[in-house]
């Protein structure tokens, strides 16, 4: 059986860099044996030594290709793990793949910072073995068009298929990096996309983070603070 980490590239929301970054990050920080694997229309600057597999056919955009980690007929044998391209990994993440063997595990969302024993589920990452849960991609591919309608995102539902046999990941292994880790700062009046911090910062560090997530903005390259230049490479 392998251990597989896979991301998702789709369209131009993401250049190649983050796929190459990801992959560095990854190869320095995870010890066990895997292949790394991204599923993508357009390899244009992705490194070599990435596995790059193609896109379903599916008439989605963006998350909405999430779902195809749940076929059973993907093509992997083994524990798949998915990380989404705008985080930044820094400490070591072997227990990723060795939590909860066997186990579907995902991020308890970030909203938990807010509101006590919140319940979502955040999808940047995400870890399942081969055809676990197939019902995620099977109904979603009967049903694409009302699905991506009524559904806010991928993760929305998600949940909705996933309500028993999971497991969230302990809170402080992966952490919001702008609500945990920096504490919802101030963000200047910059054009969407390209927004960031008023000031610069360090993050408030926790033994056990491993990884840093960045859902919605600043992206890491809009980031300006030091440890995000140092540790996004």
């Amino acid at each position: 059986m392998t251990n597989y980490v896979v991301c998702l590239k789709y369209g131009d929301k993401y250049s190649a860099s983050y796929v190459n970054r990801l992959y560095n990050m990854v190869q320095r920080n995870l010890t066990l044996d895997h292949e790394f694997i991204c599923y993508t229309e357009d390899p244009t600057d992705i490194d070599s030594g990435i596995r790059i597999n193609p896109l379903p056919a599916l008439a989605v955009q963006g998350w909405w290709f999430k779902p195809m980690f749940f076929n059973p007929a993907l093509g992997l044998k083994g524990t798949i793990l998915f990380l989404d391209l705008d985080i930044v990994i820094f400490e070591n993440i072997n227990n990723l793949f060795e939590y909860m063997p066997g186990k579907f595990c995902i991020i308890r969302d970030f909203n938990r910072h807010l509101i006590k024993n919140y319940l979502k589920f955040n999808s940047s990452i995400f870890r399942l073995e081969t055809g676990q849960h197939p019902n995620v991609y099977s109904e979603f591919t009967r049903d694409i068009s009302s699905i991506t309608r009524r559904f806010q995102g991928d993760q929305d539902w998600i949940r909705h298929c996933i309500k028993l046999n999971f497991e969230y990941w302990p809170d402080e292994w992966i952490r919001s990096y702008k609500w945990e880790m920096r504490n919802k700062p101030k963000f200047d009046a910059s054009p969407r996309g390209k927004r960031d911090f008023i000031t610069t910062g360090e993050p408030t560090m926790l033994c056990d983070t491993s990884v840093a997530v960045f859902h919605g903005e600043p992206n890491p390259h809009n980031c300006k603070d030091p440890w995000v230049i140092n540790n996004w490479k």
